[in-house]
């Protein structure tokens, strides 16, 4: 009996990342390419929150007296709810106008609490993320595998269809995530950032797809966490656009873009946002995609 105890829990054992993922040299591969000759994937990622006043805040912009959070936290509660306000919907405009469908990594509570939005983005054909029920580290869940499972009811029930993609918030999980995102039916995420292409990692249902989302190229960061002024998110895009587009001559190349309507939908900001559409439109061979059609192309260029 004891044997076989032992046995159990061995198997059970969560995978580290590098037992995931063996180490792989871009310049070793096969160089991925994109249909038409086309050079650059163009992923745009909302990222839509809920903030659960009577817990503390995600993030903060206005520290508060003496150092010692008071809950509830109603001014940094109130900065989050102007972008669901206010600042979305220039998001809803400035995509429209481009006629692109950004991928929605979306808190499952915003289809109950902000209704309206979410019905925007579903009637925009936005394809929907999972993003966890509310936002708060994954660490910090009681019942991980019921929560993602009523995250995706949740959006299923709201959307007609279940999402394929999940962001952890705050690209939070723990060992055991990617054995339960794929138990509950999810086929990529975008918590692994160490890449320019997707790429596969092991759980135990099988293959997980993970999509080059960023940290770098993300508003939170480099806004609420570097202070960088209004302006410096259109240089970074720049620059950033500027050397993929280059590499992707010789292999496909995915530019992530991941924004927040308390944000970048700041009216001193969105303009920054506007400009690196408008800048990427004079390129040829740039492609906008959902996460899913990234996914798509993958599995049958792989």
């Amino acid at each position: 009996m004891a044997k076989r105890i032992g046995k159990k829990t061995a198997a059970a054992k969560p995978m580290l990342p590098r037992e995931r993922s063996d180490y792989s040299a871009i310049v070793d591969r096969p160089p991925l390419k994109l249909p038409h000759g086309a050079r650059v994937v163009f992923w745009s990622i909302v990222n839509l929150e809920v903030w659960d006043i009577g817990k503390p805040m995600a993030r903060q912009v206005l520290s508060p007296p003496t150092g010692v959070t008071q809950l509830p936290d109603v001014p940094n509660w109130s900065w989050h709810e102007y972008g669901m306000r206010v600042g979305v919907w220039r998001f809803f405009d400035l995509f429209k106008r481009q006629n692109i469908r950004p991928t929605l990594a979306i808190n499952a509570r915003v289809c109950e609490d902000y209704a309206r939005v979410a019905q925007e983005a579903k009637k925009d054909a936005w394809e929907f993320m999972g993003h966890s029920y509310e936002q708060g580290p994954i660490h910090k869940e009681p019942n991980q595998k019921a929560m993602i499972a009523h995250s995706l009811d949740v959006l299923t029930r709201f959307c007609g269809k279940r999402p394929v993609g999940w962001l952890g918030p705050g690209l939070t999980e723990t060992l055991e995530t990617p054995d339960l995102l794929t138990a509950a039916g999810i086929k990529y995420i975008g918590d692994w950032v160490y890449d320019d292409e997707p790429s596969t990692i092991r759980t135990k249902n099988g293959p997980l797809v993970t999509l080059p989302y960023t940290m770098e190229l993300n508003d939170i960061p480099m806004m609420a966490v570097q202070h960088h002024e209004a302006d410096y998110l259109l240089k970074r895009a720049i620059d950033q656009f500027d050397r993929l587009y280059a590499e992707g001559e010789q292999r496909a190349k995915i530019f992530a873009l991941a924004i927040h309507p308390y944000l970048s939908g700041q009216p001193h900001r969105i303009k920054y946002l506007e400009t690196i559409y408008d800048y990427t439109r004079k390129f040829d061979g740039v492609l906008y995609w959902t996460g899913e059609e990234i996914l798509d192309w993958y599995l049958q260029s792989a």
